[in-house]
């Protein structure tokens, strides 16, 4: 073997293991051997020495299980069996109700299906179990099980795993291979003194020509028939990009943005909008409420309007809600729901201006996230007040606007929201099914009669994401912000 051919890291690794000729060599004692960190060097080396006959190179497949993020999540916090079992076991009221109370919605509906599947019922509308040891076991083997990982999957009960490929984002399979390398007769044979390692040269100059150290040099091949790499150029992100998409369609059809605080109160919010005060959607469970500020000053002549409006109608010929109107309430503060909050108060400021308003921004509701739900998304709202406004201006402007984004089969169908009347909901066909991307009509009375505006108002609101799912051909709205750097890149320019 001539080893004028050897690249230098070929030299250096043979020459290294022409030193213990019988040991079989692993990766990470070819790079302790070579004083080398990068691990490609060793195996480029590796390769082109078992190419040339002068080692040989065995891989060894290993495949591991270990934790993913809600794996890694239940064995810092307990897996959720246990944490409800222990409420069961140190509460006497273990009934469905004090559950609800003490978990998490997300938490207490599928807890109650991982307990019946334990061996914990519902008798009489309490929990009990007929063989609580039983139950104990068995959360006892799922968390050891948790604890045992990372490991060989030939290592590990198949049931357990068949158990937790079940429960989405618990474990997950590792591939690992492994390298060893060991040297052949015709590797010894090669005379180690000509194993010495040349300056590389990679560039040629004039300054080199002239100085002739080219002649004992070695130079670095190059396989010109590759593929030379893709130039790689900043851009913006595809949410970004759909927002920007969505803003020049609007200004193109004669609309201006509106951009506010999401920092809002309840009452213009909710009340303003003529949602009751005892709607569920006000609750804790639906909004997030603030610490700071807890209360935010609202005049007093607006409450007493709206509680005009809530209780008995006021001047509109509504009957209103009836009940109690709480001016406390009114005041909380919050994260806004939903954009509306924002032109409702830009209508209140200019109630006889004709205005055609639109706003992409972020809006916060307390969902649990899934595939389709974030507890922070974008709303597209807008609002056409003006004389003549009517439900077909309404049906025209929201078909033309889902048109220029590339969907011109609309349709809309009957709906209820508290402040509009008529309501509708949108629909488009997309990959032959009709799906509903939001909700819009005419503000009522109650929502805009208070606040002096005597014109039509025609207003909608659609998600951001539900429409970029659709756009970017995604079926997981988390997906929309990962840092998948090669995902990213290869989406379209929108």
């Amino acid at each position: 073997m001539d080893a004028s051919k050897l690249l230098n890291p070929e030299r250096r690794m043979l020459k290294m293991m022409q030193s213990e000729s019988s040991k079989d060599w692993s990766l990470q004692e070819i790079l302790s051997a070579c004083d080398w960190s990068d691990q490609a060097v060793a195996v480029g080396a590796g390769l082109g020495l078992s190419n040339t006959g002068l080692v040989v190179m065995e891989e060894n497949v290993e495949n591991l299980v270990k934790l993913s993020s809600q794996g890694a999540s239940a064995l810092e916090n307990g897996l959720l069996e246990s944490r409800l079992w222990s409420w069961i076991s140190s509460t006497d009221n273990a009934d469905m109700t004090s559950l609800q109370q003490s978990f998490e919605r997300h938490e207490s509906g599928p807890g109650v299906g991982l307990l019946k599947r334990i061996g914990v019922q519902l008798n009489g509308g309490k929990f009990v179990s007929d063989n609580s040891a039983e139950v104990e076991q068995i959360i006892s083997q799922r968390t050891s099980f948790l604890t045992s990982l990372p490991d060989l999957v030939e290592n590990l009960d198949s049931e357990m795993i068949e158990h937790f490929r079940g429960r989405k984002g618990f474990i997950e399979n590792q591939e690992s291979i492994t390298r060893t390398w060991k040297i052949t007769e015709l590797g010894l044979s090669v005379d180690s003194s000509s194993l010495v390692e040349k300056k590389t040269i990679t560039e040629i100059t004039p300054e080199l020509l002239q100085s002739e150290n080219w002649r004992d040099a070695e130079f670095r091949s190059f396989d010109v028939t590759l593929e030379s790499a893709t130039p790689r150029t900043g851009r913006s992100h595809p949410m970004q990009a759909l927002i920007e998409r969505i803003r020049n369609i609007f200004l193109e059809m004669g609309f201006s943005e509106l951009v506010e605080d999401y920092v809002q109160t309840a009452g213009w919010n909710m009340d303003a909008l003529f949602i009751p005060q005892d709607h569920p959607a006000r609750e804790m469970q639906d909004t997030f409420y603030l610490d700071n500020p807890s209360k935010m000053e609202l005049p007093d002549d607006v409450m007493q309007l709206w509680s005009d409006i809530h209780k008995h109608g006021g001047d509109t010929g509504s009957v209103g809600w009836g009940g109690n109107f709480s001016k406390d309430t009114s005041q909380k503060g919050l994260l806004r729901t939903h954009t509306t909050v924002n032109t409702i108060q830009y209508l209140a400021d200019n109630p006889s201006m004709p205005c055609r308003m639109f706003t992409v921004d972020r809006v916060f509701r307390k969902e649990a996230i899934d595939r389709t739900h974030l507890p922070e998304f974008h709303q597209i709202e807008g609002i056409i007040m003006e004389e003549g406004a009517n439900l077909q201006m309404l049906v025209t402007t929201l078909k033309t606007f889902y048109h220029k984004m590339g969907y011109p089969e609309v349709r809309v169908r009957p709906a209820y929201f508290p402040y509009t009347e008529p309501s509708l909901e949108i629909e488009v066909k997309w990959r032959g099914k009709w799906l509903e991307l939001g909700g819009a009509g005419i503000f009522r009375p109650e929502v805009t009669e208070p606040l002096g505006i005597t014109s039509p108002v025609l207003a909608w609101g659609m998600g951001l994401e539900r429409l970029a799912m659709l756009v970017l051909g995604l079926d997981d709205i988390r997906q929309l912000y990962i840092s998948d750097l090669e995902w990213l890149r290869n989406q379209p320019i929108m």
